[in-house]
């Protein structure tokens, strides 16, 4: 009885420091936590903050310190969690490996008692005490005995069947937070990532405006006119006139070569419109070999079936969507680039599919932008080619 007592003392110790400790340790981290998520509300507040501000290069600097502030301390708070996560682990793998040592004790103990019980089932308890007993008193006593311990051993089944839940309990508490550890390293591994990309962005917007405020607001100019354009022609509010039916593969205009209204350089933009609404003209021309100078944005797929509008050799120089001079520089007001902008060696432009061809001009930057508009056969789509000669 007294291994049992001094098992289940250590286990009841064990458990106790380690609880205590374990949540010694999460107050702190909780506390940590709560003013990490204080610092990430009050980061959010000026991102807000800055994005309802007149654009400008040095908000727009503003704006990228405050992200990558923002996703420094979102990398403290996980690992924060983490530390905290893996205590858990760690104390929850004490409590395992004591009450796996209780549960080993309890079980040999058990198997004792079953194992004499067995012997002195095999004779009559009552028989054997009156014929062994000095007395009666002595064999009241002996019977008061036997009946201590079987109320014992019921103790220990019972002590035992509640050590092995608690076993289980703790085990399943331990897989939960070992998975709950993975997930949050894959998390902080991602915020990292995202740090440095953010720390590259902004390096590649000092490069590119040469942290010339000047510059800067003559190119979010340009660009913002050009957007304003290609929306109002999509809307059909350009002036167009009626070409021709043309083929696939039929050369309808020519890039400027150099830079024209709301264009700093030779490029054909091009756009594909379904529904009055802007498409992703990569998912419709087929795969190509092209030459990437989209920098940072980097490379993309093609998925589509249709010829390209330029021969080869292609050199892609921004995408569509979200990308570096529209996130980062902000160059489109906050709105995604429309098109896919596109540069060749002998600047023919020729058209994607069959249809009929329009000619058109619109006001950009003081100029005139000039455009071919084919609607296709098909009727499914429309596409647009800008800053061309025809």
């Amino acid at each position: 009885m007294r291994t049992l007592k001094l098992s289940l003392i250590l286990l009841t110790l064990a458990i106790f420091l380690g609880t205590s400790s374990a949540a010694i340790f999460s107050q702190g981290t909780e506390d940590d936590l709560t003013q990490k998520k204080q610092e990430i509300d009050q980061i959010q507040q000026e991102i807000n903050r800055l994005q309802g501000e007149k654009q400008t290069l040095s908000s727009t600097i503003a704006y990228l310190n405050s992200k990558i502030k923002l996703t420094g301390v979102q990398i403290s708070q996980t690992e924060a969690e983490l530390r905290q996560v893996q205590e858990q682990i760690k104390d929850l793998t004490g409590k395992i490996v004591v009450i796996d040592a209780s549960l080993a004790d309890l079980t040999d103990q058990l198997l004792s008692r079953v194992r004499q019980t067995y012997k002195q089932s095999r004779v009559n308890p009552f028989f054997s005490l009156l014929t062994s007993s000095d007395s009666f008193a002595l064999m009241i006593d002996r019977l008061k005995y036997l009946q201590i311990a079987q109320k014992k051993n019921h103790q220990l089944v019972t002590q035992l069947e509640t050590t092995r839940t608690d076993y289980d309990q703790q085990k399943a508490q331990k897989e939960e937070k070992e998975q709950e550890l993975d997930a949050l390293t894959a998390k902080l591994e991602a915020q990292r990532a995202s740090l440095a990309i953010q720390q590259q962005d902004k390096k590649n917007l000092l490069d590119v405006t040469k942290n010339d405020e000047k510059r800067y607001q003559a190119e979010l100019a340009q660009k913002l006119a050009e957007l304003e354009a290609i929306q109002s022609i999509i809307a059909g509010k350009g002036q167009e006139s009626q070409v021709k039916t043309i083929a696939q593969g039929d050369t309808i205009a020519s890039i400027i070569p150099g830079s024209s209204p709301c264009s700093s350089g030779g490029h054909l933009h091009f756009e594909v419109v379904v529904g009055g609404g802007h498409r992703n003209p990569a998912e419709y021309l087929t795969y190509k070999d092209v030459v990437w100078n989209n920098q940072p944005d980097g490379s993309f797929g093609f998925n589509g079936s249709w010829p390209w509008p330029l021969n080869d050799p292609v050199r892609i120089t921004q995408g569509y969507g979200m990308t570096f001079y529209a996130s980062v520089l902000r160059y489109y007001g906050g709105s995604p680039h429309t098109g896919l902008d596109m540069v060749n060696s002998d600047y023919q432009v020729k058209a994607v599919q069959p249809g009929t061809l329009y000619r058109g001009a619109i006001g950009c930057g003081g100029g005139t932008l000039r455009y071919v508009h084919v609607k296709h056969t098909d009727g499914g789509a429309d596409t647009y080619y800008l800053h061309v000669n025809y």
